[in-house]
């Protein structure tokens, strides 16, 4: 029995819905009801009842909750004693993709530099609502988020930190000059951008409900897991995509793209670093911290950005 399945039921009573239960374990949807039903046929029963307003659970559902919750709360348990025998001197960091591309190498190059007898340091990327669902259960001691949505931090310790806009770039060969355009300037181009539960996607997809239309009025959009193939295909001319400015910045800056914010939209991007109450207090991990927030100390032009320089790019990927 794969875990995965019983934590789907648990999460689609819990929200009372698959599609909730779909974003918030970023699945689809249809993923979410093929799992259910196998949990139906491995069992014999139905588990889940679909003819009120709200999915609840049946008798037999209850009785396959109550013990799936028991499964997993041994399978968490026992990933933190595993990680409790670690004898190496580590880090476990957890952040989004655009934090660790635009701002991890810089980092690291800083803390690596200072800190000679570092033996061990795990990073993940991650969509906010992971990294804080990580934080919480304690999978990882420091997390980066940048998001516009508030979430339950106060069994964490937060520190804010400089905001970032995300903001629709384009070739010059697509020829939208203006820095602040219409969104009637922009459907009539193809959209690239990552998944559906990815923080610029969820912003994308707020700002155009609030101005009556769906992210499907562009032209067509073109999903890509990989952030650098984004980027890639954006260089090339093939279409538009919303990205955080700090990942672009260096293209900016070398006029091989452009930025545009749209009327009507919510641009601003929060940035928040978390620290786990339950993670030691080392000297280690406060200089970790200590890194992180000096290097938004810095002007601009003194934090190196260079990772991000289309030479790494790679080449471009046509739809």
């Amino acid at each position: 029995m794969k875990l995965a399945y019983l934590r789907t039921l648990v999460e689609s009573i819990a929200t009372g819905s698959f599609s909730k239960a779909a974003e918030n374990l970023f699945i689809t949807q249809s993923a979410v009801s093929r799992r259910i039903k196998f949990l139906e046929d491995q069992y014999g029963y139905p588990l889940v009842d679909r003819s009120g307003p709200v999915m609840i659970a049946t008798e037999a559902g209850l009785v396959v909750i109550e013990k799936a919750e028991k499964i997993l709360q041994i399978e968490n348990d026992l990933l933190n004693d595993l990680r409790g025998l670690s004898l190496k001197t580590g880090i476990t960091f957890c952040c989004t993709p655009s934090f660790g591309i635009t701002y991890l190498p810089e980092i690291m190059k800083a803390f690596m530099l200072h800190k000679p007898d570092m033996l061990e340091l795990k990073f993940s990327f991650e969509m906010p609502d992971k990294v804080v669902d990580g934080m919480l259960k304690g999978f990882y001691q420091v997390g980066v988020i940048e998001h516009n949505t508030d979430y339950d931090l106060a069994d964490l310790e937060t520190f804010e930190l400089p905001g970032d806009e995300v903001v629709f770039v384009s070739s010059p060969q697509l020829g939208l000059t203006g820095a602040e355009v219409l969104i009637e300037d922009l459907i009539g181009f193809d959209l690239y951008t990552r998944n559906e539960g990815c923080c610029s996607s969820k912003l994308l997809d707020h700002n155009m409900k609030q101005l009556g239309r769906d992210c499907t009025d562009f032209n067509r959009i073109i999903y890509y897991d990989d952030l650098h193939l984004i980027i890639s295909s954006v260089l090339q001319g093939y279409g538009l995509a919303f990205l955080s400015r700090s990942v672009i910045a260096k293209f900016v800056e070398e006029g091989t793209l452009r930025t545009h914010r749209a009327t009507g939209f919510d641009h601003a991007y929060k940035r928040t670093l978390i620290v786990g109450n339950s993670s030691a207090s080392t000297q280690l991990l406060g200089n970790l911290i200590e890194e992180i927030r000096g290097l938004f100390r810095k002007t601009p032009g003194e934090i190196d950005f260079s990772c991000c320089s289309p030479a790494d790019i790679g080449p471009p990927f046509a739809p």
